[in-house]
């Protein structure tokens, strides 16, 4: 949108110069007339043009003053689209709290965590460059005009002098004019401008270029035969992991005080102290089992000189130390535009050095290259381990993986490896045990890369065949509710809570090790209530437990009456701490799945309902003859019925109000312009029955093609509206990036005619690159 009103305003200024070359002419000519009764005549002339000049400037100012206003409000509103636009359609990773989570079968870094997090750089806000500068020639009602109205320009009205212009004699005595006024302004700006538009315009031409390169590029992996199985690959060579920068101490001047006095720590117990200084305005240094788990870690840390002086958390003062790092956040968000682009290029060099490895043959990115900083662990909800010491990962805690024949990277300087291995079965490429839950955490490919997304592609395809075999294994477990032993009698139940509420298995937990949360194999008997009738319906369980990452799962469900007498004979004799499925756990469960069918599991369950759902969404509510919009919004529903079906909640976003009040005013201010456009349309349909002028014809079609703009803008606004209204507490993200067969979402668009950025931003293009090339509009999950 800038980029076409820095070409046009461009346009305007060329029209200027030459107005100006014109002017200069006449300016010698007129030198040589030389005689007192010529020059009297001339400037009698002048005075009545500048008469005629000024009641034209009036009559055709305030028309065009007034449209105007109407585009620049417009071009504000898609301007604003443009920049909401870019989280994607119905994309509110960036809002989740679901950063840093751990792997369900506990094995550290998440693929989660890549995906979750990526944001969009595509969506509703697109605007085609053709169809603004189509809209401003219509509006002006002249071709090749050019003029993109906005606050400079309303400025250049408010203020130039009423030298005038009749329409009948064009566009160069307003522009002749218009120099006269800021000759040199009008230089400048443009040489600015043509400045700007050029930085403007280079990036996104290397950015376009650049992504129609690697399309072409691109390893299509899934096109070659498949390796033996257990083999993921034959070569593989990379630097091993970019180890987080030693800590730098605190200047001088910055100090941390012991009841009330000044007190200089040694190195290791000042870093560990800027750790908790950092997170004073965070709700987590509020909470005792915070403080306490810190405070004992630190203290540990301590020399014995610092032991016998710092002895209470309450008489430690970490406030100067909280300013500095504040004030030096501040000064990195003041950087100048050089100074970032220094701090990028120095980013982007460690990224070329670590971020890439080499397997077999091709150069595949790696997604978390860096070792995690050291700090203080938070946790999810009541953590009873939050606050405590998240210790510096050393080169001597990490096992390196690469190829046999490939050169192993070099440790750091004076360092060594704990391990190295040559294991082609496995995808990680380097890994460490972190001192918290002695957890393993991995160093994984980007998800873009061969061996995420053929674990995505299995991922989906065992969720397929699971599509032959899921009638018999529903009659099989609806059997079981019958059964003489207890045992299959719980595994029944508990199976038919994971098929049909899309619930996780849940782990066997260490108590005190991790936070309260439960699966369904672990549910207590105080995690569910029991009605015989609850609102007008038989048979109700109401469960109300914490969930993976604390998020709570709350649901009031009719199951069947054979499921509801189990619960209450399993439930019965039982105290409310005591376990609903005291003869069931994963592994038993587990062990059955695989019975039934060769790779099935409880997350198989999940991704079949999940993508069947939406499958049956997307038929159910999409209307062909719908608009672009409207077929989003389908979507986002179908997306919407996936995301409560496995209860990805969010809580509603802190600039929800707001921005629900932005966009709200954007709407009334587009149904203005539409009102104003239907009285221009009147007004233009009467001049035409006056005088049947094919002018007057042409004009009225413009007019109706503004209209109808206008119309469809404020449709897209309102389905903005509703959808931003209906997705403010549910989480989107998370099921279409892991629960959902692209291909369904792939095929649909093809089908419908929606363009797939709409649905997909670039980074998660490249991780559904598989599916975008194999499916076609007739894909059936």
């Amino acid at each position: 949108m800038e980029g076409i009103e820095e070409e046009e305003e461009g346009a305007d200024e060329g029209r200027n110069r030459a107005a100006g070359r014109g002017r200069a002419k006449r300016g010698r000519s007129n030198s040589t007339w030389g005689r007192g009764d010529r020059r009297e005549k001339q400037k009698g002339k002048a005075e009545k043009r500048k008469k005629v000049k000024l009641e034209g400037v009036e009559r055709v100012g305030k028309k065009k003053i007034k449209k105007e206003k109407m585009l620049e409000e417009e071009q504000e509103v898609e301007k604003t689209d443009e920049k909401e636009g870019e989280k994607g359609v119905g994309d509110e990773l960036g809002e989740r709290d679901g950063v840093g989570k751990e792997s369900e079968d506990g094995k550290g870094i998440k693929e989660e965590e890549e995906e979750v997090d990526e944001k969009g750089d595509e969506g509703w806000g697109e605007t085609q460059s053709a169809e603004i500068g189509q809209r401003v020639k219509e509006e002006e009602g002249e071709e090749g005009t050019g003029d993109v109205p906005g606050k400079e320009k309303k400025q250049k009205i408010k203020e130039k002098k009423p030298e005038g212009k009749m329409k009948k004699k064009g566009k160069k005595s307003k522009e002749k004019n218009e120099e006269e006024n800021a000759p040199g302004k009008t230089q400048k700006r443009k040489s600015k401008e043509e400045g700007e538009e050029k930085n403007n315009k280079k990036p996104k031409k290397e950015e376009k270029e650049e992504e129609k390169k690697e399309a072409e590029n691109k390893w299509k992996w899934w096109e070659e035969e498949k390796k033996e199985d257990g083999v993921k690959w034959t070569q593989l060579e990379h630097r091993g992991p970019y180890f987080v920068p030693l800590y730098e101490p605190l200047p001088d001047d910055v100090q941390f005080y012991y009841d009330g006095k000044p007190l200089k720590l040694s190195l290791a117990t000042e870093e560990i102290a800027t750790f908790y200084a950092k997170m004073l305005d965070h709700e987590y240094t509020t909470k005792e089992i915070f403080q306490n788990n810190f405070f004992n870690d630190w203290r540990k840390e301590m020399t014995s000189k610092e032991q016998k002086i710092i002895k209470d958390l309450d008489k430690c003062d970490f406030r100067e130390i909280h300013k500095y790092f504040v004030d030096k956040s501040e000064a990195r968000k003041a950087l100048s535009k050089e100074e970032k682009q220094k701090l990028k290029e120095e980013a982007d060099k460690i990224q070329e050095e670590y971020g890439y490895c080499i397997l077999d043959g091709h150069r595949e990115k790696i997604g978390n290259f860096k070792t995690e900083p050291p700090g203080l662990f938070r946790g999810r909800g009541d953590h009873p381990k939050m606050g405590m010491l998240k210790k510096r990962i050393m080169p001597e805690d990490v096992i390196i993986n690469c190829g046999k024949d490939s050169k192993i990277p070099e440790p750091p300087e004076g360092h060594k490896w704990k391990e190295v291995r040559f294991d082609n079965t496995v995808t990680w490429l380097a890994s460490w045990t972190e001192n918290i839950q002695n957890t393993l955490k991995y160093i994984m490919l980007n998800p873009s890369s061969k061996l995420k997304g053929e674990k995505d592609w299995q991922k989906y395809e065992v969720a397929r065949r699971l599509k032959d075999v899921v009638h018999k294994i529903r009659a099989q477990y609806r059997a079981d509710w019958k059964s003489k032993e207890m045992k299959k009698r719980q595994r029944a139940v508990a199976l038919y809570f994971i098929d049909k509420l899309a619930l996780r298995a849940g782990n066997e937990k260490e108590e005190g090790e991790t936070a309260d949360t439960v699966g369904c194999c672990s549910l207590r008997v105080e995690h569910i209530k029991l009605h015989p009738k609850l609102d007008g319906q038989e048979h109700v369980v109401e469960f109300d437990f914490l969930g993976k990452d604390s998020i709570r799962y709350y649901n009031k469900v009719s199951v069947e009456k054979l499921v509801f007498k189990n619960l209450q004979l399993f439930m019965k004799n039982k105290d409310p701490a005591d376990e609903l499925f005291d003869r069931l756990n994963t592994s038993i469960l587990n062990r059955h799945l695989q019975s039934l069918m060769d790779g099935l599991s409880a997350k198989v369950f999940r991704t079949y309902n999940a993508s069947i759902t939406l499958q049956e969404q997307l038929k159910a509510l999409t209307n062909s003859e719908d608009s672009v919009a409207g077929k989003l919004l389908s979507y986002n529903r179908a997306n919407r019925a996936v995301a409560i079906l496995c209860n990805h909640q969010r809580s509603t976003p802190k600039t929800f109000e707001k921005s629900m009040q932005n966009l709200q005013t954007k709407i009334d201010a587009k149904k203005q312009q539409v009102e104003e456009a239907q009285q221009e349309l009147k007004k233009a349909e009467d001049e035409f029955e006056d005088t049947k002028d094919a002018k007057a014809e042409a004009n009225v079609e413009k007019k109706k093609k503004l209209l109808k703009r206008l119309e469809e803008q404020l449709a897209k606004l309102n389905v903005q509206a509703t959808d931003k209204e209906e997705n403010k507490q549910i989480a989107l993200g998370t099921s279409k990036l892991n629960y959902l067969d692209p291909r369904i979402t792939i095929a649909w668009c093809k089908k419908f005619g929606v363009p797939i950025e709409k649905i997909y931003n670039k980074t998660q293009r490249e991780k559904f690159a598989w599916a975008i090339d194999m499916a076609d509009e007739d894909f059936e999950f």
